[in-house]
């Protein structure tokens, strides 16, 4: 059964408010990977607990670090299903998860924060995760 659209736009508004793009739409989709240059985060997001106690607060604090990625997406797992589906395409290697965090350098996925590795645990430790992965890859040399 489908969420409630009153429901879920906050948790869409908070993505935007960090700076995501919001990708709910396969040309959406396919127009943010067109650029293979540089660094992009793509966030799969959720209405799951874990994805507001977790993975959004993790990612708001890891986007207030030194490194960041040159461009960030969101896409809704379970409403946008047709831009989840392409977007998960771009990273076939992992399986499907949501919440979760894939960071790609020039068009290559580098990083992929999963589920398992934000259930359970606090903003800050995902955080951590993300951060360590932004400055291994995000950081201009």
């Amino acid at each position: 059964m489908p969420y409630d659209p009153e429901l879920v736009a906050p948790m869409r508004r908070e993505m935007v408010d960090l700076g995501a793009k919001e990708l709910t739409t396969t040309k959406a989709v396919d127009e943010f990977f067109k650029t293979k240059t540089g660094t992009a985060l793509l966030f799969v997001n959720s209405v799951c607990g874990c994805a507001a106690g977790s993975a959004r607060p993790g990612l708001k604090l890891a986007l207030s670090g030194d490194h960041k990625p040159d461009r960030i997406a969101t896409v809704f797992a379970g409403q946008d299903t047709d831009a989840t589906a392409a977007a998960r395409a771009h990273f076939k290697q992992f399986p499907p998860s949501s919440p979760s965090a894939v960071l790609f350098r020039d068009g290559e996925p580098v990083f992929f924060l999963p589920r398992h590795m934000i259930e359970g645990r606090d903003a800050p430790s995902v955080a951590f995760e993300l951060v360590s992965a932004f400055d291994e890859f995000c950081a201009k040399k």
